[in-house]
C-alpha cells in the first residue's frame, strides 16, 4: 500500500488539523469533562448565594440600620448548635446503632478499603432500623463523621451495589458535603427570620427608625426578605442536588465499574422503596433527614409506579426502564422543589459516565 502524506511536507495542513484536534477532544475523559463542568456549576451557585446574601443585607444596613441584623448571629448560633447535635438526633429517629465489626465484616472491609483509596479516615460504620434500602453519611465535629446502610439494604443489595452505594456516601464526607450544606441552609433561615420579626414589628408597632417609627418600611423589608427566603432556598436545593451527582461521580472514580454498579443500586432502591410505599403507609419520621440519603424515599414510589412490571432481578434491564422514561414538566417541576435530582436524570448520567448508550 502506497504511503500517503498529510500534506507536502509531511505535516498536517490547517484543516487537517482541526480534525485531529476535534478527534481527540472527542477522546478526552468524559468523566473529567463532566466533573470539570459539575465543580464550575457549584462554584457558581455558590458565589452567586453569597452575592445574592451579601447585596441583600447591605441594603438593609442602609435602610434599617445595623440593630436590626442582631437576628444573624442568633440564626447562625442556633444552626449551629443543631449542626452539632444533628448525629444523635438522626440516630435516635433512625434506630442507629455502631455496626459490630465481627457481625457485619464485609461491611467493614469496604469501608475500609473505599476510605483509602478516597484519601478519607475511616469513619464510623452505622447499622440504622429503617425497613427501606437507604445509606447516609453524617457527622459533626463532636461525633466525628458516619456512614450508615439500612439493614433493608443489605438484605435488597448485591455486595457490589453496596459498595457503589457506599462509595457515594464517602464522596460526601470526602467533600465535606454536610458542612456545605450546613453553611448554605443558614443563609435561606436568616432570611425566614428576618421576615418574621420584621413583619411582626410592623404589625404590632414595634419597629421604629431614627426618624421616629416607619411600620410601612419594616413590612416592605420584610415582605422583600420572604422573597429572598423562598429564592434562597431553591437555590440550596440546586446546590444540594448537584453535590448528589458529585458524590455519584466520587463513587464511580472510586469503585471498579462504579457507574454500572451504582446505577443498578439506585434502581432497586427506587424499585423497592416504592413498592413499599404503595402497600403500607411510609412513616413520617423516615422523611425527617431524608436530605442525607442516596435516593429520596418521597419520590420513590412516583419513580416506581412505572417500573412494577419488571423483575428485582433483572438489573440492567430496570436500569433501562427508568433511563427511557419520558421527562414530563411534572416531572422537572418536582425537582425543582428536591434534595435529590431525578432518578431518570440521575441514572442516564450514570450510563453516560459507563458509556453506554442512554435512550
Amino acid at each position: 500500500m502506497e504511503y500517503t502524506p498529510l500534506c507536502h511536507n509531511g505535516l498536517m495542513g490547517p484543516s487537517q488539523s482541526n480534525v485531529f484536534k476535534n478527534a481527540l477532544l472527542s477522546k478526552l475523559s468524559r468523566p473529567a469533562m463532566r466533573l470539570l463542568k459539575l465543580k464550575l456549576y457549584m462554584v457558581g451557585t455558590v458565589a452567586f448565594l453569597i452575592a445574592l446574601t451579601t447585596l441583600f443585607f447591605a441594603i438593609i444596613l442602609q435602610l434599617a440600620g445595623a440593630p436590626l441584623l442582631f437576628v444573624i448571629p442568633m440564626v447562625v448560633t442556633f444552626n449551629l448548635i443543631q449542626w452539632l447535635i444533628a448525629p444523635y438526633l438522626i440516630e435516635m429517629i433512625y434506630g442507629v446503632h455502631e455496626a459490630p465489626p465481627h457481625r457485619y465484616p464485609r461491611l467493614h472491609r469496604i469501608v475500609e478499603r473505599l476510605s483509602l483509596r478516597s484519601g478519607i479516615p475511616k469513619p464510623k460504620v452505622m447499622i440504622a432500623h429503617i425497613p427501606i434500602p437507604n445509606a447516609f453519611a453524617y457527622g459533626s465535629p463532636i461525633s466525628g463523621s458516619r456512614v450508615a446502610v439500612t439493614e433493608k439494604l443489605l438484605d435488597v443489595l448485591e455486595e457490589e451495589e453496596v459498595e457503589a452505594v457506599l462509595g457515594h456516601e464517602l464522596g460526601h464526607l470526602k467533600h465535606r458535603d454536610v458542612h456545605i450544606m450546613m453553611f448554605a441552609s443558614v443563609l435561606p433561615a436568616i432570611f425566614y427570620y428576618l421576615a418574621y420579626s420584621l413583619m411582626m414589628s410592623a404589625y404590632y408597632g414595634g419597629y421604629r427608625d431614627r426618624e421616629g417609627g416607619n411600620a410601612g418600611l419594616a413590612l416592605l423589608i420584610g415582605m422583600a426578605s420572604l422573597v429572598l427566603y423562598y429564592v434562597v432556598s431553591l437555590v440550596v436545593l440546586y446546590l444540594s442536588r448537584l453535590r448528589e451527582y458529585y458524590a455519584d461521580m466520587h463513587s464511580v472514580s472510586v469503585v471498579d465499574d462504579g457507574a454500572r454498579k451504582l446505577s443498578e443500586a439506585l434502581a432497586k432502591i427506587v424499585a423497592y422503596t416504592g413498592r413499599y410505599a404503595s402497600r403500607r403507609r411510609m412513616d413520617p419520621g423516615v422523611g425527617a433527614f431524608k436530605a442525607l440519603f442516596i435516593a429520596d424515599p418521597d419520590t420513590s414510589r412516583n419513580d416506581a409506579v412505572r417500573l412494577a412490571r419488571y423483575g428485582m432481578n433483572k438489573d440492567m434491564q430496570l436500569v433501562m426502564s427508568i433511563a427511557s422514561r419520558r421527562l414530563t414538566w411534572a416531572d422537572r417541576l418536582l425537582e425543582i422543589f428536591s434534595t435529590h435530582p431525578n432518578i431518570v436524570k440521575r441514572i442516564r448520567a450514570l450510563l453516560e459516565l459507563q458509556r453506554l448508550p442512554t435512550p
